[in-house]
């Protein structure tokens, strides 16, 4: 596979997953259009683990990393379904692009990553900055979108901390086996859930919930994956990174074309500002390399990898 065909699959993948989480729950309700993800993901894993022969471990470590990957599965993911009922699914997109932001704070804190500097710092306050604008508008406007930006951030949390604690753990597992054991874990709990919320299997699905939901199975929780450490193995991390910036200017695009999702102009702003600190963070230090800042020593921590 060439290395630019895995990268756009990636690139598309990540920015119609949040239309199709809305689409997902179209006359169903979201918890229906998770379970049923995370049901066919599970079963898609578990095939190619047995085409691939490959087994489960149950190392202590494995069975660590199962249980972190659970809180970005099942916790990640029934936040972002709950709040997609609020929002416009760009706007999904965009927050989450917060995620690296977080990822570094918390990598920072408990990894021992002492790679601050004085520019990505900045990135950070003007996407917090930004988020903050974003709330304040939904607020503003009065209907339920801050609920939706809150159970984002919810989302982005869950999923970045089971990020830092899967690499803290650092059972060096295939990316599949990971996967694998991540989503068994997390089946249990959305079958529970289904049944506490007193859900039931609709009689009829519309064909663009139905698939929906087989394409954020088979492309958003599978192949999305895969490529997605394909290319990581195979390019630099400022190029795997530019990926964070890409996907949510097209998921708005796509979000207002195909949903006909129109954000307010606080709202955009907010966005922008999102965008901008990301790029910041990411790329700031780039062009001024001198710029760089040491955490202070009391807040790192003993990372596994030492």
């Amino acid at each position: 596979m060439q290395v630019s065909v895995a990268y756009i699959g990636v690139v598309l993948i990540w920015s119609t997953t949040p239309l199709a989480i809305k689409w997902s729950g179209e006359g169903t309700g979201f918890l229906f259009g998770v379970s049923a993800r995370m049901t066919l993901s599970l079963l898609l894993c578990l095939a190619l683990m047995a085409i691939l022969r490959r087994r489960l471990s149950w190392r202590p470590d494995a069975l660590m990393t199962y249980g972190a990957a659970t809180l970005g599965i099942f916790g990640a993911m029934m936040t972002v379904y709950w709040s997609a009922q609020f929002i416009a699914s760009g706007l999904v997109s965009v927050l989450f692009g917060l995620s690296p932001l977080l990822v570094s704070v918390l990598g920072a804190l408990w990894l021992d990553e002492k790679n601050f500097t004085t520019l990505k710092i900045g990135g950070i306050l003007v996407g917090i900055l930004g988020l903050a604008v974003v709330f304040e508008s939904e607020l503003r406007l009065g209907d339920d979108g801050w609920k939706g930006v809150l159970g984002v951030i919810a989302s982005v949390s869950l999923y970045s901390f089971s990020m830092v604690m899967v690499k803290r753990i650092n059972a060096r597992l295939p990316a599949l086996t990971s996967t694998t054991g991540g989503l068994l874990f997390s089946f249990p709990l959305f079958a529970v859930t289904f049944w506490i919320a007193g859900e039931s299997v609709p009689v009829t699905v519309s064909v663009r919930t139905g698939l929906s939901i087989v394409y954020l199975a088979v492309f958003g929780s599978v192949l999305g994956f895969i490529l997605f450490y394909y290319i990581l193995g195979r390019l630099s991390s400022t190029s795997v990174a530019l990926i964070a910036l890409i996907t949510p200017v097209l998921a708005l695009l796509l979000g207002a074309a195909l949903n006909g999702e129109r954000l307010h102009v606080g709202v955009m702003a907010g966005c922008a500002m999102i965008l901008s600190g990301l790029l910041l963070h990411q790329w700031g230090d780039k062009r001024a390399p001198h710029a760089r800042m040491r955490l202070p020593d009391r807040i790192s921590r003993d990372s596994p990898e030492r």
